[in-house]
């Protein structure tokens, strides 16, 4: 299933935040920053854009049962504008994973973690990331879990460098995304059939934004980490 979780205008400022990178990238302003996120420029851009596209996308899970459902309305949550999809003969709430916000994220978080060996601190930031999430998160009848979208950015950035400055990036990262799929989507799995949301997709909607500004934080904060590179483990 596709459709995208955003209006085309915030969709638009998302886009144009990553043609921001590439024009920073072209011009070697984040060249090793990228180096300290632990991938080379090109798979940097990679990993964002494929989370960009990946966002039209969700996959399927199964259908729970509940109240009819919203379709074809967009609502509004702390400023952002979420499309609830046109929905015909729904038979209930279509449970999905999103590519873009919780597949290519949730890849890439185990990469890092097994790459610089962050076992204790990754789950120390996810865990008190996800509780701080699962604190904003709100049911948005139509639309399914929603965050402020700044939360997890905010959040994120100040406990990566409370645990770690060398580490910051990586830290960034995995705790911004799995602490928001974990605490905005997975902790509110109870609440979903509920909502009367035609797709209630774990990484979009409500919650893809926060993930995906989140990945762009970790680059931005690899700019101004400690001057040497993350040592890997292997």
């Amino acid at each position: 299933m596709h459709y995208l979780p955003l209006t085309p205008g915030l969709f638009s400022i998302l886009i144009l935040l990553f043609a921001g990178l590439i024009i920073l990238i072209q011009l070697r302003i984040l060249r090793y920053a990228y180096m300290r996120l632990g991938v080379g420029p090109g798979a940097a851009l990679l990993l964002l854009f494929g989370s960009l596209i990946g966002s039209y996308f969700n996959i399927p899970i199964t259908v729970l049962p509940g109240p009819p459902v919203r379709s074809g309305q967009i609502v509004e949550f702390f400023g952002m504008r979420y499309v609830v999809p046109v929905a015909v003969s729904w038979p209930g709430t279509v449970l999905a994973v999103n590519v873009g916000g919780a597949v290519i994220p949730t890849l890439m978080s185990t990469y890092l973690v097994i790459r610089y060996q962050l076992w204790l601190k990754a789950t120390l930031t996810t865990v008190a990331i996800a509780l701080v999430i699962h604190a904003m998160a709100t049911p948005v009848p139509g639309i399914g879990i929603a965050v402020p979208v700044f939360a997890p950015v905010l959040a994120t950035a100040i406990l990566a460098f409370i645990l770690s400055r060398e580490y910051a990036p990586p830290l960034a990262y995995i705790g911004g995304s799995m602490g928001t799929l974990i605490g905005a989507d997975l902790l509110n799995l109870d609440k979903i059939g509920g909502i009367g949301a035609p797709i209630a997709s774990i990484g979009g909607a409500g919650t893809f934004d926060g993930i995906f500004l989140t990945g762009i934080l970790a680059v931005l904060l690899a700019g101004i980490a400690s001057p040497s590179r993350p040592r890997p483990a292997w």
